[in-house]
């Protein structure tokens, strides 16, 4: 399954059945999904609709029950649970909702323990810098407040350098403006690195800082939408 070189994941009819003794529960109804590197992409849909079902898929966290994913020439529907592991040391970066810091680690040392294992880190400091964070680099978590461990998390996970960040309701604990500040982390990095992102949210307010915007519902694709101009993250509010 070839396509133009500038696509990053592919997905072809894309199931996902949960059984729970007689009980299925169908997460996801065949999704087809492309996107580019680069982009920027928020998914939008209630709980239950399957959007962070698909993003772990996609991620190398969890498996198809039938259809096709791809990361560029790799059919990730097809790869060992060694083979995944790999994809996702090698070229995927997570954002979740709660930051997962170790407390008795500084943010510095918090994101050098990714860049031990990756393959091209860059500088534990330089990914501080990126999220507007090198004044806190000696703080330990619980110094910080919830946006600033969040953007600590944003920086472990663009440290590794990788091709696609994943963020599955990366604002989910924060209020407006401290969220805000996130998103201008989660943009500026896009930017910077170039990373495929993928931001999960139920929040309908974040849809205007993204290039496209795909709205999930009953484990289907019912809604794609493509922002003509991007607003910046401080010209939202929730």
């Amino acid at each position: 399954m070839e396509g133009p070189a500038d696509i990053v994941f592919r997905a072809s009819g894309l199931t996902k059945v949960y059984r729970n003794g007689a009980l299925e529960v169908h997460a996801l109804r065949g999704i087809d999904f492309q996107a580019r590197t680069g982009e920027f992409i928020v998914i939008l849909g209630p709980s239950g609709s399957g959007k962070s079902t698909f993003l772990n898929i996609v991620g190398g966290l969890d498996r198809a029950t039938s259809g096709e994913a791809w990361f560029e020439e790799h059919q990730l529907t097809a790869l060992t649970e060694r083979g995944l592991t790999q994809y996702r040391r090698d070229h995927v970066g997570f954002v979740f909702q709660f930051y997962n810091l170790v407390p008795s680690l500084t943010a510095r040392e918090n994101v050098q323990l990714v860049t031990e294992i990756a393959r091209h880190p860059m500088p534990a400091d330089e990914a501080l810098a990126l999220v507007g964070l090198s004044d806190r680099a000696d703080h330990f978590p619980a110094q910080l407040s919830g946006g600033e461990q969040q953007r600590v998390a944003i920086a472990r996970a663009i440290a590794k350098n990788p091709q696609v960040l994943l963020c599955d309701e990366p604002t989910g604990a924060l209020d407006s403006a401290t969220g805000i500040k996130v998103l201008e982390a989660l943009t500026q990095v896009n930017r910077a690195v170039g990373a495929t992102t993928l931001v999960i949210t139920h929040n309908a307010a974040i849809r205007d800082i993204a290039d496209r915007v795909i709205r999930f519902a009953d484990g289907r694709i019912v809604e794609e939408i493509v922002n003509a101009t991007r607003k910046a993250p401080s010209e939202v509010s929730w």
